[in-house]
């Protein structure tokens, strides 16, 4: 037999429960994971989370290495065609582009940039560094990793990346809500 005073308590704690739990103010910091898992061609990754503008053109300049099965996964709540430079890096460096589902739709070997020089403005550095892109097609992500890692794992254009791309876009969109 159902007990409808226990039933009733049950309901309306819950209840308050739900109701006492809000939005964060839109002021207060957002939580967010710094890295999130990927796995390509067989093997896990953990990456380093590129979610806002500046952090997606920092990328891993000055790094001095990368871990074998680590890297940066650049986040972009829109699709557009991207490319990748290779700012004040000191080794090299792959780069991946998938699409909105994880599918790789381009890879590059991007190798060191002369440093920029005495005298030399930013203009005029960031102008003579190579350009690595997305093939001219729409990308929403793109992945990082120590030069030549994915080579090693056989990484190829066509395979998909297996991650939690809902969970990538949710977090980018909220970085981006916030700069609005």
């Amino acid at each position: 037999m159902i007990d409808f005073r226990a039933a009733t308590l049950f309901l309306l704690t819950a209840i308050a429960l739900a109701c006492s739990q809000s939005e964060p103010a839109p002021d207060a910091p957002l939580e967010l994971p710094e890295t999130l898992w990927v796995e390509m061609a067989g093997e896990p990754f953990e990456l380093e989370l590129a979610l806002d503008g500046a952090t997606r053109h920092r990328g891993l300049s000055g790094r001095l290495s990368i871990d074998p099965n680590g890297g940066m996964l650049f986040v972009n709540a829109v699709e557009r065609p991207q490319a990748m430079v290779m700012r004040d890096c000191p080794i090299p460096i792959d780069v991946a582009f998938l699409d909105s589902s994880g599918e790789v739709l381009a890879i590059h070997e991007m190798r060191p940039e002369l440093p920029r020089r005495p005298g030399e403005s930013q203009r005029e550095y960031e102008s003579r560094l190579r350009l690595y892109d997305s093939g001219g097609v729409p990308a929403g992500f793109a992945i990082e990793t120590a030069g030549g890692r994915l080579g090693e794992i056989g990484l190829q254009v066509g395979d998909r990346v297996v991650f939690d791309v809902a969970l990538a876009l949710d977090l980018a969109r909220r970085v981006e809500a916030r700069q609005d």
